[in-house]
Formats: structure tokens, C-alpha cells, sequence
């Protein structure tokens, strides 16, 4: 496909790629950072969700050695009660059976604080852990923050740069010509961005499609804008390194 156009501004339609194609990566940098920022803000709400939970199981054990407290105090009252109670029993076999009352609810008891003797162990366990799960956090979460700050320096960098592309995108545009400039942007919507592709060693660079040698001809004469016949992107000419130092040569002249 070939659209004869009399000026063909293919410097300043690289340029514009070249500038298309930093804002494109830069606003990728920008899309990813509230991620970034969301997995910080996660990590800071994980320290202090496992404070958290730390907090919660010495709660729960508060509750439940209050709980067992309460239970011990009831039996002791009851003991206190069968005890009293010796005094008025008029039978040995009465009396018999309140010590054997007493004896079972004083073994109860025994049982019972030798459980609250264990929970207030686990008590000064968790305290630690806590202890522990404070100072990881206060250590991971100035990490994370300080972290959280250079990501909010590297957005506003980001932000700056792509303010000065979209400037330069705007003063290259108006210095093609019209119909360039529209064909540039179509096949650029079409292709993700991309609409430019150099030739290097006969082939697209981009697709990989052979160039054919009558149009590698044309090409090399940049007097015409070509499009790729597979994936339709404007081609244009690079020289091979070899080529531009025998141009470099040759204009030097003899020493």
C-alpha cells in the first residue's frame, strides 16, 4: 500500500512514536503505583491485625479466668455452706455424706484453680507476644511508610514527566502534515500504540515480515509512506551501524 504524499515528515512521525511511546510506558508506571500503595496499606493493616489478635486471645483469656474465678467462688461458698451445715446434721450418715460433699467440691476446686494457674502462665505468654507483635509492628509499619513515600515521590515524577510528553505530543502534532498525522493516529488506536515500525535487515521489525525488495527500495528512499502488508504499521528506513560509519567516513574526508 502506497500513499503518495509530497512532504513525508518521517522525523518528526518517529519523534511523535518515539514520545508516544514514553507516555505509554509512563502511564503504565502511574496505572500500577495505587496497587503498590494498596499492598503497603495491606502490610501496615496485617502488623496491626496480628497486635490485634494478640489483644484478643489475652481477652479471651481474661474472660475466661474471670469466668473460672466466678466458678471457684461459687464452690468455695458451697463448701462454706456444707460446713455450716455439719453443726445441724443429726445422723452419721448425713454427716458422712456432707464431708464427702465438701471433699468432692474442695477437688473441684483444686481442679479449677490449677486451670486459672495455667491461664494466667499463658497470660504473661501472650503479653509477650504482644510485646513482640508491637515492636514488629512500630519496625514494619516506618518501613512500609516510608516506603508508601517513595512511591508517592516516584507518581509525582511520573506525573511531571508525562505533563512535559503531552506537551511535546502537542507541539510535534501540528508540525505534520494533516493527512500524515491522521493515518499515524488511526493505525496508532489500532495498534495499541504502536503505529511505527523500523526495517532491519529487510524485515519489520515489529511483525517480522519479509519487506519485498521493490518496496525495501521505495522505502530506502523515504519518499513515500509505506505501510506493512501484514500488520500495517508505518515502516520507515534505518540505516545499518556499518552504513552510517561509512557515511561518517566518507565526510570526514582524509586526515
Amino acid at each position: 500500500m502506497k500513499d503518495p504524499i509530497v512532504e513525508i515528515a518521517f522525523d518528526r512521525l518517529i519523534k511523535l512514536q518515539h514520545v508516544d511511546r514514553e507516555i505509554y510506558t509512563t502511564n503504565s508506571l502511574l496505572e500500577a503505583i495505587p496497587a503498590k500503595v494498596e499492598a503497603i496499606d495491606q502490610g501496615i493493616r496485617l502488623t496491626a491485625e496480628i497486635v490485634a489478635l494478640a489483644k484478643d486471645n489475652l481477652a479471651a483469656n481474661q474472660k475466661k479466668r474471670r469466668e473460672f474465678e466466678g466458678e471457684v467462688k461459687v464452690l468455695k461458698e458451697q463448701v462454706a455452706k456444707f460446713r455450716r451445715q455439719l453443726n445441724d446434721v443429726k445422723t452419721n450418715k448425713e454427716y458422712s455424706a456432707l464431708l464427702k460433699e465438701i471433699e468432692e467440691t474442695a477437688h473441684k476446686v483444686e481442679g479449677i484453680e490449677e486451670v486459672i494457674l495455667q491461664e494466667m502462665i499463658s497470660a504473661d505468654d501472650i503479653e509477650k507476644e504482644i510485646k513482640t507483635a508491637q515492636d514488629k509492628q512500630a519496625v514494619e509499619e516506618s518501613r512500609l511508610q516510608e516506603e508508601r513515600k517513595t512511591i508517592q515521590a516516584e507518581q509525582k515524577e511520573l506525573e511531571a514527566r508525562r505533563d512535559v510528553l503531552l506537551k511535546e505530543r502537542e507541539a510535534i502534532l501540528p508540525t505534520i502534515p494533516p493527512d500524515q498525522a491522521r493515518l499515524y493516529l488511526r493505525i496508532s488506536r489500532k495498534m495499541s500504540g504502536v503505529a511505527m515500525s523500523p526495517v532491519t535487515d529487510d524485515f519489520c521489525s515489529i511483525c517480522q515480515m519479509r519487506v519485498r525488495p521493490q518496496m525495501l527500495d521505495d522505502l530506502m528512499a523515504m519518499k513515500e509512506i509505506m505501510t506493512c502488508e501484514a500488520c500495517g504499521r508505518i515502516l520507515y528506513w534505518v540505516k545499518p551501524p556499518e552504513e552510517e560509519e561509512d557515511e561518517a567516513d566518507t565526510t570526514a574526508g582524509p586526515e
